[in-house]
């Protein structure tokens, strides 16, 4: 479904999947199993402050290094996932912000609740009784990374697919290490907000650089 949207430039049903993901913990747990899985509140504010810095230091790394590897090329990760946002090349400062805050608002809300629930919840719980915590982790960040291809990997430019080997091991790479400062996040915090946050400032940075450093 991505790399259809990916093609056809329509993210609607993306936003669904992230919704539908949001609720499946709702629908198959109850109370006790949402709470083992790590969904419950936290009073550890610093460490619920800190994910959010950690989360966007993090998407500043990876934005500095497409650069200086790859430049203002579509082996750029940020720049072929900001092809998707249709920026117009020319826009009013004061348009440009209100595409910004929309694109920001929806980018912290809906796929940080939807992929955490999913990924560091769902997933995780699945396998850490029987793996242990760590191993887990390692499982469901193998698959938050894998799904990312989605998003970059297999590029759908000027009508044609195109497969770039190195920059998509990197991005994969990024979005392994990333998803292990999530768990990271979950424990300090005790609570999936812990990762949900961290998720949240990832993707607040990821689209700053897009829509004001690329």
């Amino acid at each position: 479904m991505v790399l259809q949207a990916n093609q056809t430039g329509n993210y609607g049903p993306i936003g669904v999947i992230m919704v539908v993901s949001a609720l499946v913990p709702f629908i198959f747990l109850n109370k006790t199993a949402r709470n083992k899985i790590g969904f419950r509140g936290s009073k550890k504010w610093s460490a619920l402050a800190l994910a959010l810095g950690v989360g966007a230091a993090f998407s500043f790394l990876l934005y500095f290094l497409g650069q200086e590897l790859y430049g203002n090329s579509f082996q750029n990760w940020y720049e072929y996932i900001g092809k998707s946002y249709q920026i117009p090349d020319v826009i009013s400062a004061e348009d440009k912000l209100f595409l910004f805050s929309i694109m920001a608002s929806t980018g912290m809300i809906f796929s940080p609740i939807g992929e955490e629930l999913f990924f560091r919840g769902i997933v995780h719980g699945a396998f850490a009784k029987s793996v242990g915590e760590k191993n887990a982790s390692l499982i469901d960040s193998s698959a938050f990374a894998l799904t990312h291809i989605a998003h970059f990997g297999l590029l759908h430019i000027d009508g044609r697919w195109y497969f770039y080997s190195i920059p998509t091991l990197i991005w994969v790479l990024g979005m392994f290490v990333v998803s292990l400062i999530f768990f990271r996040m979950k424990t300090s915090s005790d609570s999936l907000w812990g990762p949900i946050i961290c998720h949240a400032g990832f993707n607040l940075g990821m689209i700053y650089s897009i829509f004001y450093l690329l």
